[in-house]
């Protein structure tokens, strides 16, 4: 299993201890702590959730060493069966029977169907990661959907209030709350109850603007208490909590909480801003509100006056009962808080540097924690049987799987046999598994370039970081390795750079022939005999190809000559009347601007 998962897992289940915990204690400390603190503590919990913190010394953290040991121990080990000497080629036609042919309690063929289950079963382990991730992606994809569609129909039907009096008294209350940004107000009356959306850009949503002043007021305190609190993105943290831990019943069961506790403690916020007196007519407010006409009733992502109808009565409960906790609670409270912070960081998770001192769970070992000697090499000797079966039944997942766990001596003769067999595919899955950092990575690369074997090599250099890329660049540009730069730009994206390449190498062949009858260049001057040259032409028998060069400051004019074939056999001087000629082409002046 992916030690990434495990870890998850792990966080997973000390999450759900906690909330075992809380939720115990809630009948205990429902109407003696703080609302407010009932709703922030479960921040101690989806931070356990998603945050794999640990002390060196933890009390599950053995426990977790203990479950994997003990998984690890009694999974059963795929039972070897001796494959018989067979061409691989002719492995599938031999192995297949036909039914009618078959005896029902053929020994051969449960065991044949034992390792195919055992194969699969040993697949989906290895895959597990990816069932969960993919999983928790789509529910997070379509929580936001589903938010950008409750946006948007808020929106269509939005009316923004431009009533001076009502805007004057939002600031006034904004003010007295503590609130400095601009908050905008409209009316939608399609929405059940007053509401606050917007991360960055907040906007309170009224059902209507027919209430009175001290409704009013209760109200916006209520949504602009949610704002400075940011609720939303509270919210938002346990949606995706829920997202990635879709597996847990107990982490939804934690959202419904936290979303009840949201209310209540935002109640016993603004009980607290507008005093106790108050809580009567902040109590008919609430009650007011549950008379909204509105039909829309998705909320995700948003804050409300109030969730749903069924927590209603215990919200007027709370309210009416409502009394400022005293000193000494709030004492206890902080306690109560550290001892929950301690324990949350006492309960561990899964422990990498355990897990690395354990035997892995893919080398399955049996009984002791300590392996003797001849168990290892027992267990050494049945992957080697499992690589090759999975080679001869040509699956290249498994083998890539099984590969990994072999020891280096073992890796490396299956290395040296698909390279001998030339086998790309089963190459290309191995060493991936090996690591760039690997001697056999680079002892297997450092052949392929010596065999100019540019098929392996091309596999090796799909798993090569840039840096090692370039260096190997560099070799095969001083070796002129034409085939190998051009795959090794392509692996860094220089294409380009490999036509340019080209056409360097094509003119510094060029001046090395000019100079073996005599002629040298000094930038674009050309030189012949120590003396620099006017006109220099390079022209072929069938004017395919014309190299002309003019520089007033020369002293003489020469001409390339070649033969037959095109090749240089030599130079020659011009005579005045070829220079004449040469002049007066209407190609002249174009080649020459062409070249200079």
């Amino acid at each position: 299993m992916n030690i990434v998962l495990k870890i998850f897992l792990s966080m997973s289940f000390s999450g759900s201890l906690l909330i075992l915990t809380l939720l115990f204690g809630k009948s205990f400390i429902k109407n003696k702590i703080s609302r407010q603190w009932q709703y922030y503590i479960w921040l101690v919990v989806i931070l356990r959730l998603l945050l794999p913190f640990r002390l060196e010394v933890n009390l599950l953290g053995k426990l977790y060493q203990l479950v994997d040991q003990t998984i690890t121990q009694t999974a059963p080990f795929p039972q070897q069966q001796s494959t018989p000497n067979i061409p691989r080629e002719n492995l599938t036609s031999a192995i297949v029977i036909e039914s009618d042919n078959e005896n029902v309690n053929n020994p051969i063929q449960n065991s044949s169907t034992v390792h195919s289950l055992q194969d699969i079963w040993i697949l989906l382990i290895h895959q597990m990661w990816l069932i969960w991730l993919i999983t928790a992606l789509g529910l997070i994809i379509r929580k936001i959907t589903i938010y950008q569609n409750f946006i948007q129909y808020i929106k269509a039907s939005l009316t923004p209030i431009s009533d001076i009096r009502i805007l004057d008294q939002l600031s006034i209350i904004a003010k007295q709350a503590g609130i400095i940004k601009p908050i905008e107000l409209c009316v939608n009356p399609l929405v059940s109850s007053p509401l606050l959306i917007g991360f960055f850009h907040p906007c309170i949503v009224l059902p209507s603007i027919d209430i009175s002043e001290k409704d009013f007021q209760y109200i916006v305190l209520h949504e602009l208490t949610h704002y400075k609190r940011g609720d939303m993105f509270y919210k938002w943290l346990v949606q995706v909590t829920v997202c990635l831990h879709w597996f847990n019943p107990l982490v939804h069961f934690m959202s419904h909480e936290i979303t009840k506790a949201c209310e209540f403690s935002c109640d016993e916020a603004v009980l607290i801003q507008i005093g106790c007196d108050n809580a009567q007519n902040y109590g008919k407010t609430l009650l007011d509100a549950m008379a909204a006409v509105g039909k829309y009733k998705e909320n995700l992502g948003a804050v409300t006056l109030h969730e749903n109808k069924q927590l209603f009565k215990e919200r007027l409960g709370a309210i009416m009962n409502f009394k400022r906790k005293s000193k000494t609670m709030q004492l206890l409270t902080g306690v109560l808080t550290l001892c929950i912070i301690l324990g949350t960081a006492f309960i561990g998770v899964y422990s990498t540097a355990a897990a690395s001192n354990q035997p892995s769970s893919n080398s399955l070992a049996s009984g002791n924690q300590t392996s003797t000697p001849e168990e290892t090499n027992t267990h050494t000797t049945d992957y080697a049987s499992l690589v090759e079966r999975y080679y001869m039944a040509d699956s290249l997942p498994l083998f890539e799987i099984t590969f990994s766990q072999l020891d280096k001596s073992s890796q490396k003769k299956w290395l040296e046999k698909l390279y001998a067999d030339d086998d790309i595919a089963f190459f290309s899955v191995a060493t991936h598994g090996l690591g760039i950092d690997s001697s056999l990575f680079a002892d297997f690369a450092e052949k392929a370039y010596i065999d100019e074997e540019i098929a392996f090599f091309s596999c090796l250099a799909d798993s090569m970081n840039e840096t090692q890329l370039k260096s190997w660049l560099d070799r095969a540009l001083k070796d002129d390795r034409w085939d190998f730069q051009s795959m090794l730009l392509n692996r860094l994206d220089q294409n380009d750079d490999f036509d340019s390449l080209q056409d360097k190498k094509w003119a510094q062949a060029q001046t090395e022939k000019y100079q073996a009858v005599g002629v040298t260049m000094n930038d674009k001057d050309f030189y012949y005999q120590e003396q620099l040259v006017n006109i220099f032409l390079d022209l072929r028998s069938n004017k395919s190809f014309c190299t002309l060069n003019m520089n007033p400051k020369g002293r003489i004019n020469i001409k390339i000559i070649r033969n037959e074939n095109d090749e240089i056999t030599g130079v020659a001087y011009m005579t005045d009347a070829e220079v004449a000629k040469l002049l007066e082409e209407p190609f002249g002046d174009s080649k020459k601007d062409a070249l200079e």
